[in-house]
């Protein structure tokens, strides 16, 4: 059934199936077009409310999660960026006063990065309309439609997972 309020402009991706293509496909290309839609109304949300973008609050939300901090490299892998990224935007959130670079501890060639007060700060709010604005776009599906669909998707992360 389709919506009228999806033009082919609004479909994205999804519009390269048709009917007669194999589930799978269709499947993919609609979970890569909802993924590509979600994430675009977050970015421009972020962008117009606080003036940043998902990369930032992706890095944010990484230190956030660890209290002592991250060495460059695990933020690097756990961002899923070139190390070169992660150096850029270390600089410039430090600059901000968002981040502290201290050295590593453990391994005296390396740094950690971590939040500093005014970071932990300024991504709590952000982190608190981020989910907000996450929840508003899932309305739409009822709670058990969610968790099905959360099971499912676990379950194909799942099959793809296990060995060749």
């Amino acid at each position: 059934m389709k919506n009228p309020a999806l033009d082919d402009h609004q479909i994205g991706l999804e519009a390269r199936a048709d009917a007669d293509d194999h589930l799978a496909v269709r499947t993919w290309l609609r979970l890569l077009s909802l993924t590509t839609q979600v994430e675009q109304e977050i970015r421009t949300r972020l962008r117009e409310r606080f003036g940043t973008t998902l990369a930032r609050f992706d890095y944010l939300a990484q230190l956030e999660r660890h209290a002592d901090g991250l060495r460059m490299s695990a933020l690097s892998r756990f961002l899923m960026v070139t190390g070169g990224n992660v150096t850029g935007l270390t600089t410039q959130l430090e600059a901000e006063g968002l981040v502290e670079r201290q050295p590593d501890p453990d391994d005296g060639r390396s740094w950690r990065v971590r939040l500093s007060e005014q970071g932990r700060r300024e991504f709590a709010a952000m982190a608190t309309e981020h989910e907000a604005w996450v929840r508003e776009l899932f309305d739409g599906v009822p709670p058990r439609d969610q968790q099905r669909l959360y099971e499912l998707l676990g379950q194909m992360r799942h099959h793809l997972a296990r060995p060749a």
